[in-house]
This record gives structure tokens, C-alpha cells and sequence, in this order.
């Protein structure tokens, strides 16, 4: 059944910013639908608005999807504008606009018991392999285990799980995640095409985080790992000020350029009161598959040495290995389909984020007031 535009626009009416419908407000993009009768737009909005403006995004999302024809709604927030335009207007009616909202609070995602954030410093130190196989050996323990790729720029998911294709929709309103290993996975690179280039802001990036962890048929999971990208930018914080994560593990090689960037990843967590549950040391040392040579090429030790420095838990080193490299990219994790000490690093890390969990390191600690 094809989908007319105007009929949305009808539907998007009812949806009132300050008491003016929000076709009228000029704030809408233009309408996307694809022939699968999946329909995107964007609300522009200033970056203050973003957490007020919320409610509406959803409201917007309802609304389309009781447009007869549609399969799913996809509406995000994004101050992305030309420079020294003027910002979007306001209503003419009503009175102002939504005043800046502070942090939100964190909001637990039903069903799921724990969230673990897997994160590094900077890019290239195989964050997104140590998750992937860290999800993959907690699941082989017995354990329900859900993956976010978190990645918006560059998902690593599909390909590391060797999986393809788009998720479908329940009842046209919740995406369900797709599964491999017995892990559920879901990243923004099941819905865009593979060599398609995100030009997002931080407000779209927000909102479309907030999409992949919350609007997705988890089901019950005693524990979601979630890939974030590298770095200590919006996705961090969107992460940790509305989600109330057990904890995050950082990753990082052992030379000292890396490390300066784990510092920071720790440093980030432990200012918004997220618990370390570990260092991993990745590509800590390399044997060579002919002789057997073992060469330490990015150093060894240094985030032991780190974590011991810090005073957080170190969770254990994981070789660098041409096999490592060749299943992964073949979307065959190690942990499912290697043997030997590769194999075991990944499942000793695996095993030691889990009794980190179990014990309670993941709880927050409550608030303290200082009166000075």
C-alpha cells in the first residue's frame, strides 16, 4: 500500500509544539518513506531543547505509525543546521519555548539486569572484537546476553557477528533484535546500507541511541554489553546520564599513546559515578605462528601497570593473533569457534567482569551531601 506523504503531515498535525502543529512550527525535515513502508524525519530543534523535546519526538513517532500503510517510524531530534543560520523558530502562539533541561535521570530498560559498557580511549585497540567475544563467553555460560552497537559512525556488530539483514518490527512499534551465539544484537548498521556514511550531530546521535536501547524487543537479559564508540563525547554521556549502567570496562594496548586515552575513558566514568569493573590489555604480545617467537610489539604490562596506578580491578590480557584477525572477519568469534589461549583470554576476561558483577561491584553509591 503506498504511503501518502500529505497523510503524514495530516497525522503530525496533531502533534502541537507550544499549541502550533508541528508542520507549522518549520521545524520538520523532509519526510522519508522507503518502499518497505518504513518512514524517517528530523525535528530541529537547539541542543538545550533535547531532553524537553523528548515527549514530542515520541508523541511524533506514535503518530505516523497509525497512518494507514506504515510499517515503522523513525523521528529524531538534530540541531544539524547550515552555519550562521538562524535557529529554528519558535512558535507563534503559546508562551516560550522549553527552557534547558539539566542530566537525566537514569531509567532502567526493562528486562534487563545489567548494562556493562565496553569502551576505550581512542580507536584501533580492538574494543569492538573484546566485546563481541566477551558477549559471546558470557552466553556460553549460561547467561542472557543482549549486545548494543553504540557505534553510530562505524558499526562493527553485523560484521563480527556475521549478520546481515534488517530487524523486523512488533507490532510496528519495537525492532527485535537479531541473534547469533545466542547473543541478541542490535546496531544502527542493520538499518542503513553498509557503506553508507552517518553525517549526524550530537542530537541525532543522542535520539538514535536512545531509539536502539529502548525501543528494541530485549526481552530478559541478565546482561547487556554495549559497544560504545572510542573516545569521551556525546554517546558516553547519553550512556551514562540516562542509563544506569552496572559499569564500564576499558580497553586499551599497552603502549603508553593508548594508555594516555584510557586515563581519560576512566576518568570520564568515574566523573559521572560510573564504576570501572576493569582494564583488558588487547594485543598485549604476539607469537609468531612459524617460530613461536613471542614479540611484546605495543609493549607489555602497561595497563596492568595502569590499573594498579588507578586503583581499579585489571581483568586480563588477550594476545595480538593473525587467528584473532581472520574469524573476526569472517563474523566468527573466537570465543564460538578457536580453541586454545586466544579463546581462553576472551573467556578469562568474560568470567572475570562476571564475578566482578556478581560480587556488586556494579553498584552505584548513593548520594553524599557536603556542606561546607
Amino acid at each position: 500500500m503506498a504511503i501518502d506523504e500529505n497523510a503524514v503531515r495530516r497525522a503530525l498535525g496533531a502533534v502541537t509544539l507550544g499549541g502550533t502543529p508541528l508542520p507549522a512550527t518549520g521545524r520538520l525535515s523532509a519526510i522519508a518513506i522507503d518502499p518497505a513502508g518504513r518512514v524517517s524525519l528530523s525535528v530541529a530543534i537547539e541542543p538545550a531543547e533535547a531532553g524537553a523535546l523528548e515527549p514530542l519526538r515520541k508523541a511524533a513517532e506514535e503518530a505516523v505509525r497509525a497512518v494507514p500503510g506504515v510499517t515503522g517510524a523513525f523521528v529524531s531530534l538534530t540541531a544539524d543546521r547550515p552555519a550562521g543560520a538562524a535557529p529554528p523558530p519558535r512558535p507563534a502562539t503559546g508562551g516560550p519555548g522549553p527552557r534547558p533541561a539539566g542530566p537525566p535521570r537514569p531509567q532502567a530498560v526493562p528486562g534487563i539486569r545489567s548494562i556493562v559498557a565496553v569502551a576505550s580511549g581512542k580507536g584501533g585497540v580492538g574494543k569492538s572484537t573484546l566485546a563481541c567475544n566477551i558477549a559471546v563467553a558470557l552466553a556460553r555460560s549460561g547467561l542472557r546476553v543482549g549486545l548494543l552497537d553504540a557505534d553510530i559512525y562505524g558499526p562493527s556488530a553485523p560484521k563480527l557477528f556475521g549478520l546481515s539483514g534488517k530487524p523486523n518490527l512488533r507490532d510496528g512499534r519495537l525492532l527485535e533484535p537479531l541473534e547469533a551465539h545466542g547473543v541478541k544484537v542490535m546496531s544502527i548498521g542493520f538499518l542503513v546500507d553498509e557503506s553508507s556514511a552517518m553525517i549526524w550531530r550530537g542530537p541525532m546521535v543522542t535520539s538514535a541511541l536512545t531509539q536502539l536501547l529502548r525501543e528494541v524487543a530485549w526481552g530478559e537479559l541478565d546482561i547487556l554489553i554495549v559497544d560504545m564508540p572510542p573516545g569521551t563525547g556525546d554517546a558516553q554521556l547519553t550512556m551514562a546520564q540516562t542509563v544506569p549502567l552496572a559499569g564500564a570496562v576499558i580497553v586499551s594496548t599497552p603502549q603508553d599513546l593508548a594508555l594516555i586515552d584510557a586515563r581519560r575513558g576512566v576518568a570520564m566514568f568515574q566523573k559521572v559515578e560510573v564504576p570501572i569493573l576493569g582494564i583488558v590489555e588487547n594485543m598485549s604480545s604476539f607469537a609468531c605462528p612459524c617460530c613461536g617467537t613471542v614479540s611484546d610489539v605495543f609493549g607489555k604490562g602497561g595497563a596492568r601497570r595502569e590499573a594498579e596506578v588507578l586503583g581499579v580491578p585489571f581483568l586480563g590480557e588477550v594476545p595480538l593473533a593473525i587467528g584473532i584477525r581472520e574469524l573476526s572477519d569472517a563474523g566468527r568469534p573466537v570465543v564460538a569457534f578457536g580453541e586454545g589461549p586466544q579463546a581462553e583470554a576472551f573467556a578469562a576476561v568474560a568470567a572475570g567482569l562476571s564475578a566482578r558483577l556478581a560480587a556488586g561491584a556494579g553498584s552505584r553509591p548513593g548520594p553524599r551531601i557536603v556542606i561546607e
